[in-house]
């Protein structure tokens, strides 16, 4: 875990807070243009509405950021279950954000096979090469959220996906937890190309799996990494007690 650094918030209200200031600093920093991968579900949309707030979205360079996903499910854009949806709702509109600078994933093809060739397409094009080079990152910034099974964007454990190493973005036939529907993910290399990372995680429910993480178990998200830093910023009530006796 040397390369894993975690800090252990009070409850979900502080959690939020450190997250949203970590995130504009690190995106306040960005030269040129920039981009940021974004993730889903219950945890982040607290994290999204604070660094909607005038205070951090005055640090934010807009200008020259580009917002991409990690995953999403074939559902349309006003589905309660689209992650574009909830980011648009909870950041990405209250920011101003132009539309041509959001690169949903697409929901509307037959199959999420084909939307996945459709994201990786998109995501070269945005990195001007189909190749992915050590030295230059794809995104500044990549934000995770981590499931209780230890799954991280839609990488499943046990699933052929985790072992793709040349495509950035594949389909997702059955997903290994609710909701049950089609999934396009990017993978462990596209998800590594990156100069920071960030794990927001929070919940009583989380607190086993990231005990079987600090114990080396093999999971997704002990198999992420990062050209840069990897932060985990974890509530307490999702914290083992190892990490809470490191903190004391």
């Amino acid at each position: 875990m040397a390369d894993r650094r975690f800090v252990v918030l009070d409850d979900a209200a502080a959690l939020a807070a450190a997250a949203a200031e970590h995130i504009a600093g690190i995106l306040e920093r960005v030269g040129g243009r920039g981009a940021v991968c974004l993730t889903g579900g219950g945890t982040i949309g607290p994290v999204y509405r604070r660094l909607a707030q005038p205070d951090l979205a005055a640090r934010l360079p807009l200008d020259r950021l580009d917002w991409f996903f990690g995953d999403e499910r074939m559902v349309p854009a006003d589905d309660p279950r689209s992650n574009a949806g909830q980011a648009r709702a909870t950041l990405l509109d209250p920011l101003g954000v132009p539309a041509a600078r959001i690169h949903a994933i697409p929901t509307d093809d037959a199959d999420p096979h084909t939307s996945s060739r459709r994201y990786a397409a998109e995501l070269a094009g945005f990195y001007g090469s189909d190749r992915l080079d050590p030295a230059r990152p794809l995104f500044d910034l990549v934000l995770l959220g981590l499931g209780s099974d230890g799954h991280v964007a839609s990488l499943f454990p046990g699933r052929s996906a985790l072992a793709e190493r040349d495509r950035w973005a594949v389909g997702v036939d059955t997903a290994g937890l609710a909701p049950f529907v089609p999934r396009v993910t990017l993978t462990l290399p596209a998800l590594a190309s990156s100069r920071a990372m960030l794990f927001i995680v929070a919940g009583a429910e989380k607190r086993p799996v990231i005990a079987q993480l600090l114990a080396g178990a093999d999971l997704p998200a002990a198999r992420v990494r990062c050209a840069g830093p990897v932060l985990w910023l974890v509530d307490r009530a999702a914290a083992p007690d190892t990490l809470i006796e490191d903190r004391s």
